[in-house]
């Protein structure tokens, strides 16, 4: 049985559990005063919303060049992919092998996961929720490690600065990564997944 089933409403914003007595009205937390919601409100809509935008801005991330390295004042821009390439042929393999996973798989691996956890609770595909809410505590684990190229290019800008000798710039293509990071984030913060239980009953019924 739900929470909502028993007449329980949990405050979003403290988590305390509270029992309204009106079904339409479900008042203020007792605790912080905060307005009552079984559910979050337009918790899907939100979520596509971000999801859309993030998926639209992940193209210039890719596209465009993250950063440029100079060395004796010669230099030329490069993607997150084309770091990559550099990076194997300068046989750091391992080193290209982590900026891959966490900035083309990771991001990847969270838009695709996102929309298959709406579209699974939208359209009550036969998925379990417990592979639906394994999934979502992956994508919301997993989103934080998505900063690493942003966390590595601000502080290469920061440290290496020596002017014509070496120097290190953040390119447009680091704002529209840092952005889809971001963006991706939110959207897990605004997904409700209290919705993934309360198509159980089917669910159960279609497997």
């Amino acid at each position: 049985m739900r929470a909502i089933d028993a007449g329980i409403v949990v405050c979003d914003e403290c988590h305390q559990l509270n029992r309204p007595e009106s079904d339409e009205d479900h008042g203020a937390c007792t605790r912080c005063g905060s307005h009552l919601h079984p559910r979050r409100p337009n918790s899907l809509v939100r979520t596509w919303a971000l999801l859309i935008t993030a998926a639209i801005l992940y193209i210039p991330a890719n596209v465009l060049p993250i950063m440029t390295v100079n060395f004796f004042g010669n230099g030329a821009p490069s993607t997150i992919m084309g770091g990559v390439i550099e990076l194997i042929h300068a046989e750091m393999v391992p080193i290209a092998l982590v900026v891959f996973i966490a900035s083309i798989l990771v991001p990847t691996f969270k838009l695709v996961g996102i929309a298959l956890l709406l579209y699974s609770v939208q359209r009550r595909l036969p998925m379990s929720p417990r592979q639906r809410i394994l999934m979502y505590r992956f994508i919301e684990w997993i989103g934080r490690w998505s900063m690493l190229d942003i966390f590595v290019i601000a502080i290469l800008v920061a440290l290496v600065n020596f002017g014509n000798l070496a120097s290190i710039e953040a390119n447009l293509g680091a704002a529209a990564f840092a952005s889809v990071v971001i963006i991706t984030m939110t959207a897990a913060v605004t997904f409700d997944p209290r919705l993934i239980w309360d198509n159980t009953d089917m669910d159960d019924e279609n497997a």
